[in-house]
């Protein structure tokens, strides 16, 4: 029998030191890379701006894109994760000059973004984390049954489907967006417009 080496243990240190640990989350000591896809990226900005611009409009806090980490789980301290996008409120945190690479603060309002390579499983261990550190609300979004499930931290789940509207509930106050216009009108692809340049 051949004993298989266990992979050495990285601390949050060493992770913020890599070069390119914007690609990853830490979880367990080991890098975990993030799955994105060309529409999971797509849907993710589209939420980010509509929650910035009406969080912006009424000074309710700080949304963040997908490069925001947190260290902020009290059953893992030194688990880093990175949702697709998230909200603290404005009461909740002061922006500095000070900066340690991630935020310590569990956020109000936790948005993740299902991409093709993404497992249940890994999700659902997401989810129980958010809410286990205090986040209020997680909206998972699925973009190929154009839907979200909003999760709560009272344990209650609602789906959300495409023709219905999203809200921000007691969270994010006034915030409300069809879910449809969460995703592109057709199937997103990368085609060319232009012919090919000729020899």
């Amino acid at each position: 029998m051949c004993a298989v080496a266990a992979a050495p243990q990285i601390t949050p240190e060493e992770f913020l030191a890599l070069p390119d640990h914007e690609r990853f989350e830490l979880v367990d000591g080991q890098l975990v890379e993030a799955n994105v896809s060309t529409l999971s990226s797509w849907v993710g900005g589209v939420v980010h701006v509509r929650l910035s611009v009406h969080v912006t409009s009424l000074n309710l806090g700080y949304v963040w894109p997908a490069d925001q980490m947190y260290r902020c789980f009290p059953s893992d301290p030194d688990k880093i994760r990175k949702p697709d996008v998230s909200f603290i409120r404005r009461e909740r945190i002061r922006l500095s000059g000070a900066d340690t690479g991630y935020c310590a603060v569990a956020p109000d309002l936790v948005v993740e973004v299902l991409s093709p390579n993404d497992l249940a499983y890994d999700i659902d261990e997401k989810i129980k984390e958010y809410l286990e550190a205090g986040v209020l609300l997680v909206w998972v979004v699925h973009p190929v049954l154009r839907m979200v499930y909003v999760h709560r931290a009272n344990g209650s789940v609602t789906a959300v489907r495409e023709h219905e509207e999203l809200s921000g509930e007691d969270v994010v106050p006034g915030f409300v967006c069809p879910v449809g216009g969460l995703f592109p009108p057709i199937e997103l692809k990368y085609e060319s417009l232009t012919p090919p340049a000729q020899p």
